[in-house]
């Protein structure tokens, strides 16, 4: 009992200073970001682009992919749904709740959690094993502004830029669906769907994304810099921030469902 009552305390003791860190990491990301160009070390406009590039042009493809199979998988689940009680047309409404406020923030922070978010740790984690991060620490560079701030502010820009993609295409998904198996025409599925959404619907998955995009760059981080043990330890803490990151943006998107739908 003494045994595992020290292992939660280490756990506990250890939780509470990881989130302390990343919240320090945050504060100076965003430190870097709004008033770096006061003390003449403004973050790098190329670094942000290169990220943007990395981060949401180079994902489209997938996220287009993803969100289309979303799309169709809730109109084939919906119809079947609404078939028991002849309303199949209806099935319209539950895809554009779903997507805009459910499923297109989800699945656009899941993937870029997967595919940035452990880039992101690897290449910080590989700096941090080289000992990169100190050398720059020695030529003057801001480890933050350098590395953090760039991607955080990219990651910021692009997420909800994808979100509001993977929520089209997710619309699209259920209309090609919904023409096949219902008749319904484009026209009409669109026009029922303008109907129905307002702009706190797409808003409110918006909203999530940036948060999303923050847990991702933050978890990325922290676990690339706190990286030990070599070419393993890189490994670790890839893996770790994918599962953290992943598991924080579930939780995060039940906690947002819950007070902006009440």
């Amino acid at each position: 009992m003494i045994f595992v009552l020290e292992q939660l305390g280490r756990r506990t003791v250890r939780a509470i200073e990881e989130a302390g860190y990343l919240f320090a990491l945050l504060v100076e990301g965003f430190f870097w970001i709004i008033c770096g160009t006061f003390y003449k070390q403004p973050v790098r406009i190329p670094s942000v682009f290169a990220q943007m590039m990395q981060i949401g042009i180079a994902a489209i493809p997938i996220v287009f992919v993803l969100s289309f199979a979303i799309g169709v998988m809730l109109a084939i689940q919906g119809i079947h749904t609404l078939k028991a009680f002849g309303a199949e047309s209806q099935v319209v409404v539950g895809i554009a709740f779903s997507v805009t406020r459910e499923f297109g923030p989800l699945i656009t922070g899941i993937l870029i959690a997967g595919r940035s978010g452990s880039a992101l740790a690897a290449r910080i984690g590989t700096m941090q094993v080289n000992q990169e991060i100190d050398a720059l620490r020695v030529m003057g560079i801001n480890p933050v502004r350098y590395l953090i701030a760039p991607a955080l502010l990219a990651m910021l820009i692009m997420v909800p830029t994808l979100t509001f993609f993977s929520d089209i295409a997710g619309l699209f998904g259920g209309a090609v669906f919904s023409g096949i198996e219902l008749g319904l025409s484009f026209d009409a599925y669109a026009n029922q769907s303008i109907e129905v959404l307002e702009v706190d619907d797409i808003m409110q998955g918006l909203i999530k994304s940036v948060v999303f995009a923050t847990i991702i760059v933050m978890v990325g981080v922290v676990n690339g810099f706190d990286v030990k043990g070599g070419a393993e330890g890189v490994g670790r803490a890839t893996t770790r921030s994918v599962v953290l990151a992943i598991s924080y943006i579930v939780i995060a998107d039940m906690i947002f469902t819950y007070f902006l739908n009440r």
